[in-house]
Parts: C-alpha cells; sequence; structure tokens
C-alpha cells in the first residue's frame, strides 16, 4: 500500500478538503484528488462523500483512518531506527514572541533531552501572519491567537486581557489616553479600540511594532499604555486595577495547530509537551471552564 496515497488521505480528512490539505501537502488540488481516487480504487471503495460545502468519511474511510494513521506512524519510526533521518527531522513552530518567551524555556531542555537529534526553527510572527504561513505549509505547528474559526486550530483555553502600565505611572497623567500596540492584524489592536470606542476617553496611538521591544520600552518609561495577558506583563510594570477608569477587555483564545499526517515520535512529542505546559498556565482559562461560560470576543 503506497504510503503517500494514505499520507494524502488522512491529511484530507484531518483538514476536511482537498484545498487545505494540497496546501499541507505542497501539492495542488487536483494532485491531491488524484491520489485519493488511486487510493479509492485500490481499496474498492469511496473513501469520502464530496458535497459543494464539505468534504466528509463515508463509513469506509472511517473505518480505514485509523489503520493509515498506524501504518504512517510505523513508516516513520522504522526511518527513524534504520537511521534514514540521522540528519535530524526539522520541526517549525511558529509562535509569538512573548509566548515563546513563556513556554519554550519549559520545553526545550526535556525535549532536547528526548530527542537531541531533532532540528527546531522558531518563526515569531503575529497570529494572522502565523496561521496564512502554516494554512499554506511553511510551518508544521502554530501556537496562536485565534482570529476565527479554521480547520485546523485545536482551542486550547482562553486568556483574559489586562491594561498595562508602568509601575509608578498613574492614568491621570494623561489627558489623552498614549497607547503603544501592535501593527494592524493584531487582535490585541482591535480588542483595545473596540474598548475604547464607546468611553470618553480621548486616546492617541503613539507608539506602535511588531516587536515586544519596541512596544515595551515606551511602556517602561511611563511614555503609553499597552495590552497584555497576565503572563505577559514586563519587568517594572503593572495591570492597570478595575478602579482605574479604563475599560475591560474581554479574553482571547489561544489555539495550536498541528500538521495533519505529520505522526513522527518526536513531532506528537513535541506539540503534547508544548500543550500541556500551556494548559498548565495559570492565566489561561481550562476549556472546561470556556465551554460552560461561552466564547465570543
Amino acid at each position: 500500500m503506497d504510503t503517500d496515497l494514505l499520507r494524502a488521505f488522512v491529511t484530507v480528512a484531518e483538514c476536511e478538503g482537498f484545498s487545505a490539505a494540497g496546501k499541507v501537502l505542497h501539492r495542488t488540488q487536483s494532485a491531491v484528488s488524484l491520489q485519493i481516487k488511486r487510493l479509492e480504487d485500490q481499496m474498492g471503495e469511496s473513501l469520502f462523500e464530496r458535497t459543494s460545502r464539505s468534504v466528509v468519511l463515508t463509513p469506509p474511510g472511517g473505518r480505514l483512518l485509523p489503520y493509515a494513521r498506524h501504518i504512517l506512524k510505523l513508516q516513520d519510526e522504522a526511518r527513524r531506527v534504520m537511521g534514514v533521518e540521522r540528519q535530524g527531522e526539522l520541526i517549525r513552530l511558529g509562535t509569538s514572541e512573548e509566548q515563546a518567551s513563556t513556554y519554550l524555556p519549559e520545553l526545550l531542555p526535556r525535549f532536547a533531552a528526548r530527542f537531541p537529534e531533532v532540528r527546531l526553527e522558531v518563526i515569531c510572527s503575529i497570529s494572522g501572519s502565523l496561521v496564512h504561513d502554516f494554512q499554506e505549509g511553511l510551518l508544521d505547528a502554530a501556537l496562536v491567537v485565534r482570529h476565527g474559526p479554521t480547520q485546523t486550530g485545536r482551542l486550547l483555553g482562553r486568556e483574559p486581557m489586562v491594561w498595562v502600565v508602568a509601575e509608578d505611572c498613574s492614568l491621570e497623567e494623561w489627558d489623552t489616553l498614549p497607547l503603544a500596540l501592535n501593527p494592524e492584524g493584531c487582535t490585541f489592536r482591535s480588542h483595545a479600540f473596540a474598548a475604547l470606542g464607546p468611553t470618553d476617553w480621548r486616546w492617541d496611538v503613539r507608539y506602535s511594532s511588531q516587536s515586544p521591544t519596541g512596544i515595551n520600552l515606551p511602556v517602561q518609561a511611563g511614555l503609553a499604555a499597552t495590552v497584555k495577558t497576565p503572563r505577559s506583563v514586563p519587568a517594572g510594570c503593572r495591570i492597570v486595577g478595575d478602579d482605574e477608569g479604563l475599560p475591560p477587555l474581554g479574553h482571547v483564545e489561544i489555539e495550536l495547530h498541528r500538521t495533519p499526517g505529520h505522526s513522527s515520535d518526536a513531532f506528537t512529542a513535541f506539540c503534547d509537551e508544548l500543550e500541556a505546559i500551556v494548559t498548565g498556565t495559570a492565566s489561561l482559562e481550562s476549556l472546561k471552564y470556556v465551554a460552560s461560560e461561552g466564547v465570543g470576543d
């Protein structure tokens, strides 16, 4: 049985579409469709039910899926044992700089001890760009703030957003609230605007940067306020109290994207460990809490 066909099958099943699977596999939609047709011919069964809006597994496809995943995992293990990948598997992770600095110091030493041959490439950017790169097949995993529903993002929980200023800063010093925010496309920026819009606050974006350093410096100097999650409050800064007059900001949802069909032990362990660290963070509200309270920021 051709494992390339099985990998295409697993990817289409997990992406719920041929176009999305093609981006992950670096193939055209028609090429992926042809692979599925060849596998269906070999199996003598239709594996997917195609409609104008969706692609879902047929009963035979549902029976094949766990076996296909197991075969791909065995293939990856065999290649590793036989030394086919002695140069080391490459895992490409996309995340924000603040998430990287929060979660990777705990993850990397443990992961390197278990998989010393694996190489890790970390790409830091804003969430919208990372989701796009993941969907284009440029990343193997992406830990991001959810901007909207996707076919591949697994919701891990949600975090509160807070206003942050320098420790010795008083909001009464400002007639116009100076802001330091990420560029357009950042959900923290849009939440700040949405929260301030209905209020009597006058405000102005004085500092803009895609880098946390570019945001943190003017805030630490007492020159601006910004929006963070509690885990990301920089040194020398504080969370603005509820009694200081700024409007509440709500929550952001955190999700993890994992490349469908990628079944190596190292990749699975990396993503599982990352998810465990993220969901164990004190400021992250669990999926159970989110489900009971509802989401919709």
